[in-house]
């Protein structure tokens, strides 16, 4: 870890900042239906944004995002996100200004929405918790956007924990270090850092595996005490899909990570018990 301590961190944290920035103010740009005043807004929140990973990964110490020496974590996240926000952006764009890349999308995003649009599936609750005012031809939007975000997140997702069976992540060189991986996490706290681990682990687990089909009632008690969630405007389609299917994918992939950063301790437990049961045997 002394190399990565030694070397500056400015121009990787600039490149990443630079690449969230673009992410954030991409679908401003790629809908022509975007109002003036909503992409200001937006160019802000991705100022905003881009400032913050500026500063976390040009510091040497770790702030709050997880899993910065631990690649490619974070990269498949930002990957993730990336990829929701293009697609989701030439879909609305498409309905705007048809084109060649809008057209593909909007058929794949047909197909999915076809396949997993059946009772009680993510997809069904969103739409079903959409109020009655919304024509069908913006639920059929919001099914196919929702149905396609779904089948990403799940590739991605299903990606990342198959690389974790082969034993691919983490691809970091030296030992793995908890802290500088986990900076919100306090390995010294508590009972066994290890069960603790694969407490958090099952709890990250399962919250992502049923937000998908909670956040709907999100949508339904937002149509009780404000002013209902409609996913009309553009940024609110993009932005809200993205987050729908984003957030339940995030949670997944950090609790497989905790549970295979458990994994390795215990290994090395063992490995280190090993090696002081041999010195004995052999003193």
């Amino acid at each position: 870890m002394a190399d990565t301590k030694t070397r500056s961190h400015v121009p990787g944290a600039i490149a990443r900042a630079l690449l969230v920035v673009f992410m954030a103010i991409f679908p401003a740009m790629a809908i022509p239906s975007t109002a003036p005043d909503i992409a200001q807004s937006m160019i802000l929140l991705a100022l905003f944004a881009g400032g913050i990973v500026f500063a976390e990964y040009s510091s040497d110490y770790p702030g709050l995002i997880e899993f910065r020496f631990a690649a490619p974590f974070n990269r498949t996240r930002f990957a993730l996100v990336a990829v929701l926000a293009l697609m989701m952006s030439l879909l609305q764009r498409n309905g705007v200004e048809p084109g060649l890349l809008g057209g593909l999308t909007a058929s794949a995003a047909a197909a999915c929405g076809q396949l997993l649009d059946f009772a009680f599936s993510p997809v069904r609750l969103l739409i079903a918790a959409l109020p009655d005012s919304v024509s069908p031809e913006h639920i059929v939007q919001v099914r196919d956007g929702a149905a396609l975000a779904l089948v990403l997140a799940v590739t991605t997702v299903l990606g990342f924990v198959t690389a974790i069976r082969l034993n691919a992540w983490p691809m970091g060189s030296g030992p793995f270090n908890v802290w500088i991986n986990l900076p919100t996490f306090d390995p010294t706290a508590g009972n066994d850092v290890v069960q603790r681990l694969q407490r958090h682990a099952r709890i990250n687990i399962a919250l992502g595996i049923i937000l998908p089909f909670l956040l709907p009632a999100a949508v339904l008690a937002s149509e009780l005490l404000m002013k209902p969630l409609t996913l009309l405007s553009p940024m609110g389609f993009v932005w809200g899909i993205v987050l729908w299917a984003y957030i339940p994918a995030s949670l997944v992939m950090r609790g497989t990570a905790m549970a295979r950063v458990a994994r390795m301790i215990r290994a090395s437990r063992r490995r280190f018990a090993d090696s002081e049961g041999n010195a004995f045997a052999a003193a």
